[in-house]
Parts: structure tokens; sequence; C-alpha cells
């Protein structure tokens, strides 16, 4: 099958969206974040619900969370009061899971010349996470809590086109679900109401190809272990 010009475009803009971990400072236009929100907002939902809710974070209000949660994420006795609301991962890992989270973590880190005695390497790198790997916007993702498991499904639909979208006006993003853990302090700082749950948060800006951690490029299952043709 030949593949159309706009076949190629967008299969370019899936294939080419990564885990990016480190961002230039170079500003996003803040027409461009609303077009790529605007776009990501076709994504499809149960009867139109659009669960989806964003809170785009510039300037001294990201900062601003980025210090609330460092602060927490570093003190040894109040980072233990600080719980997911939600389990994003499953409580008993199995294979192949289990490998392939292993392997992700473990090909970072090398990259980044951290070995397992390295913890407190390690800890500083996770801590980027709240740092939005320097990328000068930060998305806060959230939901009523009134929603049930299929608007969680829908909500990754509307993620994925968020992340396709930028990838289009070469941009490029960070899906973090770190922040979960600290959806008492993003609350406080945003003043989100009672009613709304934190999904997770994401990093968006220009990638910085100068650092090493960018150069990592996860693998992939083949067609043929996860897909079954039945006739």
């Amino acid at each position: 099958m030949i593949r159309t010009p706009e076949q190629k475009i967008v299969d370019e803009a899936i294939t080419s969206r990564r885990s990016i971990r480190a961002f230039l400072p170079t500003p996003v236009a803040h027409e461009d974040i609303q077009e790529l929100l605007s776009v990501a907002a076709r994504a499809p939902s149960g009867s139109n619900t659009q669960p989806w809710k964003v809170y785009v974070l510039t300037g001294s209000t990201r900062q601003r969370l980025s210090d609330e949660i460092m602060a927490t994420y570093l003190d040894p006795e109040k980072v233990s009061e600080h719980k997911e609301e939600y389990n994003y991962y499953p409580l008993k890992w199995v294979a192949p899971y289990v490998d392939r989270r292993r392997k992700v973590g473990w090909d970072l880190y090398a990259l980044l010349g951290l070995t397992r005695e390295n913890k407190s390497g390690m800890q500083a790198q996770h801590g980027r996470n709240y740092q939005f790997f320097d990328a000068p916007v930060g998305l806060i993702f959230t939901i009523d809590r009134v929603m049930e498991q299929g608007s969680w499904l829908d909500y990754g639909m509307f993620l994925q086109s968020v992340m396709i979208a930028a990838r289009a006006r070469g941009l490029d993003t960070c899906p973090q679900a770190a922040f979960t853990q600290f959806h008492k302090v993003i609350s406080q700082v945003l003043e989100l109401p009672e009613s709304e749950q934190v999904v997770c948060g994401m990093a968006l800006g220009y990638a910085d190809q100068e650092k090493i951690e960018n150069t990592l490029i996860t693998e992939r299952e083949p067609l043929s272990g996860f897909a079954k043709f039945m006739e």
C-alpha cells in the first residue's frame, strides 16, 4: 500500500512522539498551546462527555508548583505523607510488563551514568519530573470525581491527541504520572475544587537535542506479539 502525503504526516507525528526529559527554555507561543489543545479536544469520549480539564502553567505559577513539590519530595518526613489517589501501576508486577519497566528505567540511567548504587543520583533524576524537565510549559490534567472507568479510557485518547498535536507543531512532550503522588500540593497551589482529581502532568516545549537522555528510544513489541488476526 502506497501511503498518501497526509498519511505520512500523521504517521510521522505518531511515531516521532517520545517522552522528552530535557527541554530548551524557548517559550511556546500561547496561540500554539491554544490551538493544539483545541485540536486534541476532538478526541472521542462516550456520549460526548469530554471529561478532561487542563491547567496550563507557565512563568511564576509553573515555578511555584515545582518549588512546592520539590520541597516536599526532598523532605523524608513530608514525602511519606503523600500517596497517589489511584493505582497507575499494578499492585503485583508480572512478566512481561515488569521486564519492560525495568529495561526502560535502567536504559535511561545507563545513558546518564547512574548505577544501582547511586540512590541520590536516581532520586535527583526522578525529581526532575517535578520541574517539568525544565520545559517552559507544564500541564496538569484533572477529571471530575463523579466520572467512572470509561471516562478514564476516554482521557487517555485525549492525552494522546495532545501529544500528537504537539508533534505536528514541532513541539515535544513528556506525560508524567509522577505528579499524582503530590495531588494535595497541586490542589493547594492551583486551588483545585474538591470535585476534581489529578490525572497526571505533562511537560510541553522544545526538546534539547544536546542532552543525552533525549537519545533514548524505547522498544516496542512487534505486531505479532500483541495482535491476533482471525478470519
